[in-house]
Parts: C-alpha cells; structure tokens; sequence
C-alpha cells in the first residue's frame, strides 16, 4: 500500500486561486487547473457521461483510479466539492474527512461513503489503509491538508500535473511550515503531455 497526493498544480506553485468558496471551489482563475480533467474520458466514465478523449492524460487518470481504494480530505474540499459531485461522486471508494465537527457518515452512489474524523490526521490515514486494503491511500488536498501530511513525513509518492498556467496568486501547496524542511526525493516518472507535464516523486524513507 502507499499513501499518495495526487494534484494539479499551476506552473507557479498553486493548486486552487485565490477566494476559494461553497460558490466558487477552485477559486479565481483557476479554471486551466481542472477544465484539462473534465474532458478526459476516465473522468467522464467516473460522472456517468460517455465520450471524452481517450489519450495518455486518460490513461493516467484511470490508473488513478483503479489504484486508490481511500481517500482523506480536509473539510473545506468536501463542501466545496459535494454539490459539484453530487450524488453519485467520482471516488468509488471510502473518504475520510477531516473536521472538528462531527457528522453522520454519507453513503452515496457508486461505492462512496464519507466519513467525517475528528482526531486528526493519524487516525483519518489509519482509517483509510484499513478501508483501503491492497490499494493506495490518495490525500486528496486541499492544500493545507497535504501540507499537514507532508509535515508529518506520512506520504510516500506525490504526484503533480503541472498545468501550463500562471495563476499569479491563490492557494500554494508548499508554503507554511508543515511542508517546510529540507525534503529529499527520489524522481519516479515524468510524462508530458500537450495539458500537463505529470511528475512522480517517492519520498525515500
């Protein structure tokens, strides 16, 4: 098993824009970070839409999926994100959501369930490897829960897709001192593609 963070990224270091809200969940500007994902075919498959492209962005997107059997998040993702996925969200799998206010678990369609951590990042990822199985464990974000994650040395392989963008201001994800310190990491792949140049790095241990 091992504990990921997958994300895009723009090529100035942000993962969402600035003036993140319930009515704007990427924040301003930031649509060059996500308009990539929606018309790959995996990603569609995971709506319950057909068509799409069928290409590399796709493929890598599927393995994603086929590979990640939880997920943590923060709780400002999960607001800002239930209404966009709705009923049926794309997970497939068990979420665990970090928060300090307790709530009944969500079960949705299509094999999502959320359920709602108050004891912190420790016990939402020990949660999520025993739901997970022989799969991965994804931190989905947003930024300062994978900034919390990285801090505590509790994921393996990151993964970026980095979008050729300027977003110029927002939401970064190595800023703060969770993800600060000297971090060493061992280059495992890099595909590029005319979206997105898709990097993979393992933390050595």
């Amino acid at each position: 098993m091992t504990v990921t963070a997958d994300l895009a990224i723009s090529l100035d270091g942000y993962v969402a824009g600035p003036n993140v809200s319930l009515d704007n969940p990427g924040g301003d500007g930031a649509e060059p970070l996500f308009e990539w994902i929606h018309g790959l075919a995996s990603w569609r498959e995971r709506q319950g839409l057909a068509g799409g492209a069928e290409n590399r962005d796709s493929e890598l997107m599927r393995e994603w999926f086929d590979a990640t059997g939880a997920v943590v998040m923060g709780r400002t993702m999960y607001e800002t994100g239930a209404d966009f996925w709705g009923e049926d969200p794309p997970f497939r799998a068990p979420v665990f959501v970090l928060t300090h206010r307790p709530h009944p678990v969500l079960v949705k369609q299509g094999g999502t369930t959320f359920t709602f951590v108050t004891d912190g990042v420790h016990d939402a990822l020990d949660r999520a490897r025993a739901a997970a199985g022989d799969r991965n464990v994804d931190i989905a974000g947003g930024a300062s829960t994978v900034r919390q994650y990285l801090g505590a040395g509790l994921i393996d392989e990151l993964h970026l897709h980095v979008v050729p963008a300027l977003l110029g201001g927002g939401l970064r994800l190595f800023d703060g001192p969770a993800a600060a310190g000297p971090r060493a990491l061992e280059p495992l792949s890099v595909i590029h593609t005319p979206l997105a140049t898709h990097l993979k790095y393992r933390f050595p241990k």
